[in-house]
């Protein structure tokens, strides 16, 4: 598979949390890495997102006295899984995987910076109406394809494919560059809303060609 003209490399939330280990464990989300890694060295340009939650994130089950992690409540905003503390801003679990080549990257998008919305995708806060800026800089830059990779799947990566799509950019989500958390059928859920959305599914093994792992 050729890849499309006009086209960047999003590597979404290769951070310690989500690795083995992590304060939310993506199982077996360190097996990306070498993938992901390979795969920055044939696009001439790719960036990084990266979670950036404050101490008290509203998203935290910890802010909700009697609250339980994997709780779904409903803030101002809709309905908001409570997740484990993770990623909180300047500690090693926010921090990009040891292994993980960031120094190419052209850009760091951080997402869930502001303490009272979650934000899963690399373009809107959870509200779906508080842009990151990420589009305008894809714009500006004349991309037009969006090639995804990273944590999770059914979560942070379907949520960046979905917004790249409603922003009019084409999506390939490369498969086995991806882990899953994948509670209560949410990867399938995932994957049916992203094709239903013309996101389309690749494996690296078709960009990679003789390189691949």
């Amino acid at each position: 598979m050729a890849i499309a003209a006009k086209s960047i490399l999003v590597i979404v939330d290769v951070q310690n949390d989500f690795c083995p280990g992590g304060a939310l464990e993506v199982p077996n989300g360190d097996r990306v890495v070498p993938i992901v890694n390979a795969l920055s060295g044939k696009f001439a340009e790719h960036i990084l997102t990266q979670d950036w939650h404050p101490p008290g994130h509203s998203s935290f089950a910890s802010t909700h006295q009697g609250r339980a992690a994997f709780e779904t409540i409903t803030l101002s905003y809709g309905e908001q899984v409570l997740w484990p503390d993770h990623c909180v801003q300047g500690t090693p679990g926010a921090a990009f995987h040891a292994e993980l080549r960031t120094d190419g990257a052209s850009l760091i998008v951080r997402k869930g910076f502001r303490a009272h919305i979650d934000s899963y995708s690399a373009f809107y806060e959870n509200d779906q109406k508080t842009p990151t800026g990420f589009t305008g800089y894809l714009r500006s830059r004349g991309f037009e394809h969006l090639y995804i990779a990273g944590l999770a799947t059914d979560f942070c990566v379907a949520f960046s494919a979905l917004d790249a799509r409603r922003e009019g950019f084409g999506v390939t989500v490369i498969e086995d560059a991806c882990a899953a958390i994948d509670r209560q059928g949410s990867l399938a859920a995932a994957w049916d809303n992203m094709g239903l959305a013309g996101v389309q599914r690749a494996h690296s093994r078709t960009l990679l060609g003789s390189h691949a792992l």
